[in-house]
């Protein structure tokens, strides 16, 4: 067969993913602090896109259109109205005003007669305002310059405190930098993190020196603090309070048999009585396990729901968006207009064109991402009209495709909907992905029974045990069969331990002792 070049034409189909498409797809699995985020940097990127403020009234939608292009307009281009689809909500979908600033409510406890005054009052003038100082720089700064800066605080870190004690400390600058490195793996409870080998290793000294610059740093306040474990962080806060004697040093070498309530073994182990023992233990309690944190932590951001859900006075279930974690966008065509009119080279041309397209799109996108929030979140609601009215033990199984099935989407974009996503009931703030729970097999051949409703039920049946009645996992499964839920041991074990609920011989032992004395 000979080899020659030759044209063929052929015809196909393939699916591309597009640039505008891709982010569509993004917009709908970040969560509504990712979604700010995102939006604030095409704020910063596209000069075409306008954030609306949350100040402004609906005076705008009557201004004329030569102060129109210091508001913005409407995203959608094929429209060309003067509004901004923010999300749906039952009624359909929702256009709120732009908004312009009510300046005669900025001081809105004032009395009329104070406001007539303030009005009258000339405004102050450049060199006025250069010369103004704050009510508590009259000593400070002799030249009258004011320094916001110089106002500020903030909180001294966990970090810092200890740097200063090094400094204080150590006057050998080997032995600085050592504590240096020490303080940077000291995590935000105060223990210690990784290993001195590797210190050492780094900084080409002995290990004997990184563990005597460790010991004296040990010193350092709070107590407790720079401990590679908890029991080195109880023993460094006995030590200070000279109460360190071989049985409490013993305790502390067997802590997890005291988290185990494992109370015979410690007092063979201490060679002490139960009186002692109880002595032992209450000090212990007295001290802090996480010194650092006495500088504060991370902080932690409530979650905020992106649906709220309420009881119609029909009797059924009002389901609306939060328009507080909407993004508020905007395109301004009439800039654009007036821009691309002065553009003369095809770079700015293309550029503006681009900007367009891409500020058009995703308000687009954003609209687009509110309303199949809100589908799915209604379906999830219709699904599970029973745990709203009844609660947690009437929590239906439900998977994906079902959800995709029955609002006719793909169930990889029910996936990225649920993610990150909170729906605010009468019953808590919960997950949308809480929903999808898994089935478990009715023992009387009727409806399955939702694992989460499961896990509710094994927790109840814990919940109101007693030292007498402590229910082994063998003996939990029998009380599920009689309740119709068909259950293998293996899953009540497994159900337990997700839920860091203890063993059996656990339970009573913790029973035991709190009956016992008052641990």
């Amino acid at each position: 067969m000979a080899l020659a070049p030759r044209l063929e034409l052929r015809q196909g189909q393939s699916l591309v993913l597009t640039p505008q498409l891709q982010q569509a797809i993004k917009l709908l699995q970040l969560s509504n602090m990712e979604l700010s985020a995102y939006v604030e940097n095409e704020l910063e990127r596209n000069p075409l896109l306008e954030k609306v403020d949350e100040n402004e009234t609906s005076d705008a939608r009557g201004q004329e259109s030569d102060n129109s292009e210091n508001t913005g307009v409407e995203a959608n281009a094929d429209t060309g109205e003067n509004e901004l689809k923010f999300a749906e909500t039952d009624n359909g979908s929702v256009a709120e005003d732009i908004l312009d600033t009510d300046f005669n409510n900025v001081y809105s406890d004032e009395s009329r007669a104070e406001t007539i005054e303030r009005q009258a009052q000339p405004a102050p003038t450049t060199s006025e305002w250069s010369t103004m100082k704050s009510p508590g720089s009259s000593g400070g700064n002799s030249s009258g310059d004011f320094s916001f800066e110089s106002t500020l605080s903030h909180d001294i870190t966990l970090a810092d405190h200890l740097v200063q004690q090094l400094n204080m400390t150590f006057h050998d600058p080997a032995r600085r930098m050592i504590g240096l490195h020490l303080i940077d793996m000291v995590d935000e409870a105060g223990y210690l993190t990784g290993k001195l080998e590797n210190v050492a290793e780094r900084l080409g000294t002995r290990l004997e020196s990184v563990e005597a610059t460790l010991k004296e740093m040990q010193r350092f306040d709070p107590c407790g603090i720079m401990a590679r474990n908890l029991a080195e962080c109880l023993a460094l806060q006995l030590a200070e309070k000279d109460r360190l004697d071989p049985a409490m040093q013993a305790l502390l070498d067997n802590i997890e048999l005291l988290a185990k309530h494992d109370l015979t073994t410690l007092k063979q182990l201490c060679g002490i009585d139960a009186e002692d023992l109880r002595d032992m233990i209450t000090e212990i309690k007295s001290l802090n396990p996480k010194p650092g944190l006495v500088f504060g932590s991370i902080v932690v951001h409530p979650v905020v729901p992106d649906v709220f859900v309420r009881q119609a006075p029909d009797g059924g279930w009002h389901v609306e968006l939060n328009s507080g974690t909407l993004p508020k966008v905007l395109v301004n065509n009439v800039y654009y207009t007036k821009v691309s009119k002065t553009a003369i080279a095809s770079e700015d041309k293309e550029y503006l064109s681009q900007c367009f397209a891409d500020a058009n799109w995703l308000v687009k996108s954003l609209d687009q991402r509110a309303r199949t929030i809100l589908k799915v979140s209604r379906e999830i609601v219709r699904q599970q009209d029973a745990f709203f009215v009844y609660g947690v033990e009437h929590l239906r199984p439900l998977n994906l495709k079902t959800i995709a099935d029955a609002i006719s989407m793909h169930e990889s974009t029910v996936s990225r909907v649920t993610s990150n996503k909170y729906m605010a009931t009468s019953r808590g703030v919960f997950e949308l992905k809480y929903f999808f729970t898994s089935a478990i097999a009715s023992a009387l051949g009727g409806d399955a029974h939702s694992a989460e409703a499961v896990r509710h039920r094994i927790k109840a049946l814990i919940s109101d045990e007693t030292v007498k009645s402590v229910l082994s996992d063998d003996k939990i499964v029998e009380c599920l069969r009689d309740s119709g839920i068909d259950i293998a041991r293996r899953t009540v074990a497994k159900y337990r331990e997700a839920m860091k609920i203890p063993s059996s011989v656990q339970r009573r032992r913790i029973k035991k002792s709190q009956l016992n004395s008052d641990f």
